[in-house]
């Protein structure tokens, strides 16, 4: 039942031109810059791929793009985050005619369901395609939680077969596992719980700040998974700061500007959001530059 999914999965971000047009071909060096550093597979178009910021035509494009460029060097997952079932069902079908390995699908987006609309529109989207789909609980973000309700419902869809938890609360790693043993494959979905969670059982972690610091996000989970915790630790102890942008409002501004100081993308951001400025600027700015000069010394060696 299992995906096989395990590791570091970036949550990439869109590249965008000056004029705010998609730049694909500066998305594209992003992607495989990523994969050539080591990373076990890709997220395109989640929330640091600005999904909700694209036509639909423009996804469909970013996410061939993404296939051509990856090549089956690693799984290529694609965000589904629509504002109604049908919207959702269309891209799903897409995407796989495109050449995605896999999905991982939001609740409908800005509607706040009950639990059995939110079965509804899981199960409806996994019957259209073949996909293996990833569940992406964000309480704090999308204002309703996959309890292990909704998943007792949804365990005998066979294409649903993991969990992204972003749920700040670690213990929720615990009760998953505990209620349905492998059943899903469960990821670590917030970058500052990461280490918890692979500690607790997950296999693998869709992360934000992989995106500007690619080599230290492998070494961390080979650490976890050797059972290395004193390497663990180290290097997550001098991730943390950087991590803990992730939970904040202005995550893809700040991972975006972390890309862009370590040279690998661009800052640019569509409306409504803004690129940072003044003081929160310099703030992260300073966070970036610091971890930059006090990289671990065996990532700073290696790089």
């Amino acid at each position: 039942m299992t995906t096989g999914w395990k590791g570091v999965f970036p949550a990439v971000t869109t590249q965008f031109n000056e004029d705010l047009s998609v730049d694909l071909t500066a998305t594209q060096r992003v992607q495989d810059a990523l994969v050539n550093d080591g990373v076990n597979g890709l997220i395109v178009m989640g929330t640091c791929g600005e999904n909700n910021s694209l036509d639909p035509d423009e996804k469909r494009t970013i996410l061939k793009a993404a296939v051509e460029v990856v090549s089956g060097r690693v799984p290529v997952v694609t965000g589904v985050s629509e504002f109604d079932t049908r919207r959702a069902v269309a891209y799903a079908r897409d995407a796989e005619k495109l050449g995605a390995d896999g999905l991982m699908l939001l609740p409908a987006m800005v509607y706040v369901p009950k639990p059995e609309e939110l079965i509804a529109h899981f199960r409806t989207v996994a019957e259209a395609t073949s996909l293996p789909i990833m569940l992406y609980n964000n309480p704090p973000a999308y204002r309703v939680n996959i309890g292990v309700d909704v998943l007792k419902v949804l365990a005998d869809v066979p294409n649903i077969k993991a969990v992204k938890e972003s749920a700040p609360d670690p213990r929720r790693f615990t009760d998953l596992i505990n209620e349905f043993g492998d059943r899903f494959d469960i990821f670590a979905g917030l970058d500052d719980v990461a280490l918890e969670g692979l500690m607790l059982g997950a296999k693998g972690w869709v992360s934000g700040l992989t995106s500007a610091f690619p080599q230290e996000s492998v070494q961390l989970v080979a650490a976890a998974e050797r059972g290395d915790w004193e390497e663990a630790r180290k290097i997550y102890r001098w991730f943390m700061p950087l991590l803990h942008l992730d939970a904040e409002h202005d995550l893809v501004q700040s991972i975006k500007l972390a890309e862009q100081i370590m040279g690998r993308g661009s800052e640019r951001v569509r409306l409504p959001r803004l690129p940072l400025s003044g003081a929160r600027r310099a703030e992260v700015t300073a966070m970036v530059e610091k971890a930059a000069a006090t990289r671990p010394s065996k990532i700073r060696q290696a790089a």
